[in-house]
């Protein structure tokens, strides 16, 4: 890292971890290898007790904080929140980022090359849901050394890898951090996520997934994928604030080729999208959104699926979240309680719909950062009672 650049990291690089033996997915395919590409920022302590790991959501990546040259223009996705003095402090802790398995901004992913053909994998890339994700992400945290998290924090699809870290290995996990998630994505979900892939894939440039190896991109598809998306990340009164009914260009006496601002805001974040995210890695995305379900293997009880765990959790919401609206949070929240597990929660006052869990508000960096701070407190004092203890009885 080199000097700060407007509050924030400075220039960060990206890292490598290649996991080279074989990868068994929960659909029963197996990778033979794969790549992960992730960003460290701060230091970690001599016995690795200071690690966070941050999980991206839909659109995410690797690259959460700081920049990846002096001139960017833009710093990492979640810069707001990570770095020196923030509530995630890189001060104090290590934060750990990843680029997910079937991501398109450098781990192995659709764009990767099939060891069995020497072709790109494109619509051949096997499935992958959130446990695959899970289990990856502890491939890499082996690899640093890092034998448990302080936390595991994330927004949206972020929230539920949190979660099912929280399952899947408890013993890693000292605590949770769900923001505006859900234990499973209500029908409306589910219906918003099937027709943005059908934009894409009835794109004609979709050629079946293959549209790399006739050098094309569906890009009107995924163009009307990501707008489809930004609306439903959006609040109603957030979008009046921004936008309302201002006209961007033409003339309404005139009664033709009149352009909203909020019509040109959704055309612009729909072409940038196309030129830097993968078509084929935006179905399997969403599909990993759809199937992500931990109580599915307990006959739908969330509750049992919890019971095991003993991390402790923070459950956050925001009040404007339509796609993630409150009383989800809330259903996680009462199943934690059911299953007498350590939880606090809170409702965030917003009118920028989901898109929140990724702003700087007051109260939300707030309760974030008293969290962080006292679990890493707690975790301290119990590796300090165990070393005592050992001590007595040596």
């Amino acid at each position: 890292m080199t000097q700060s650049k407007a509050n924030s990291l400075g220039v960060v690089e990206p890292r490598r971890y290649q996991h080279n033996s074989e990868f068994w997915l929960q659909n029963g395919e197996q990778l033979h290898e794969y790549e992960l590409v992730f960003e460290t920022y701060g230091t970690l302590n001599a016995d690795k007790s200071n690690a966070i790991l941050i999980c991206h959501a839909l659109s995410g990546h690797h690259h959460a904080a700081g920049f990846h040259a002096l001139d960017d223009a833009k710093p990492g996705w979640w810069d707001a929140c990570i770095g020196p003095g923030k509530c995630i402090d890189t001060d104090q802790f290590f934060v750990l980022s990843l680029n997910n398995l079937g991501g398109c901004h450098g781990s192995t992913g659709p764009n990767s090359i099939d060891p069995n053909t020497g072709e790109i994998f494109g619509p051949s890339f096997p499935n992958v849901v959130v446990k695959d994700w899970v289990a990856s992400q502890a491939h890499l945290a082996d690899h640093l050394g890092i034998k448990k998290f302080v936390a595991v924090v994330g927004g949206s699809l972020g929230g539920m890898q949190a979660m099912q870290w929280s399952i899947d290995f408890p013993e890693r996990v000292y605590a949770a951090v769900l923001i505006a998630s859900a234990a499973k994505l209500s029908a409306q979900n589910i219906a918003f996520n099937e027709i943005a892939r059908q934009a894409i894939t009835t794109d004609e440039d979709y050629c079946s997934g293959n549209y790399q190896q006739f050098d094309k991109n569906p890009e009107k598809g995924l163009m009307l994928a990501r707008m489809v998306g930004h609306v439903t990340y959006l609040s109603e009164d957030g979008m009046k604030t921004k936008f309302g009914r201002d006209v961007k260009s033409g003339n309404f006496a005139q009664g033709a080729d009149v352009e909203f601002q909020v019509e040109s805001y959704l055309h612009y974040q729909g072409r940038a999208f196309t030129q830097y995210f993968d078509a084929n890695t935006y179905l399997l995305m969403t599909r990993a959104l759809d199937y992500f379900d931990p109580a599915r293997e307990f006959d739908g009880d969330l509750t049992r699926a919890l019971e095991q765990t003993t991390t402790k959790f923070l459950v956050l919401s925001f009040s404007t979240d339509w796609r993630f609206s409150p009383e989800r949070s809330q259903e996680i929240v009462d199943a934690l309680i059911r299953a007498r597990k350590n939880v606090a929660s809170a409702i965030i006052e917003s009118e920028h719909g989901h898109d929140s869990f990724l702003l700087p508000i007051n109260r939300y960096t707030k309760i974030l950062s008293a969290f962080l701070q006292r679990s890493y407190a707690e975790l301290e004092d119990i590796s300090r009672s165990s070393q005592t203890t050992q001590g007595d009885l040596s």
